[in-house]
């Protein structure tokens, strides 16, 4: 199975499978503020975005440790 990162009509970065034009599996949308400083890179910073959460995700599945950051110091919004 092959993924691909395609840019959408309004702006947003996706993940999706390549032989498929079904739902994305993630997307990520940046803000007018982050747009206007990331510029062109906007692209590259969500394949590397992209990138490290596939890594985690496939290191949860294979039971590895990924203790880069303990639960407590985890935000999320």
């Amino acid at each position: 199975m092959y993924w691909e990162i395609i840019e959408l009509a309004n702006g947003e970065v996706a993940l999706r499978r390549a032989d498929s034009n079904d739902d994305p599996l993630l997307v990520i949308r940046f803000s007018d503020e982050a747009k206007e400083r990331l510029k062109e890179q906007r692209l590259d910073v969500a394949r590397a975005m992209i990138s490290a959460g596939v890594q985690v995700a496939t290191e949860i599945e294979s039971g590895e440790e990924t203790d880069d950051m303990d639960d407590d110091e985890m935000i999320v919004h």
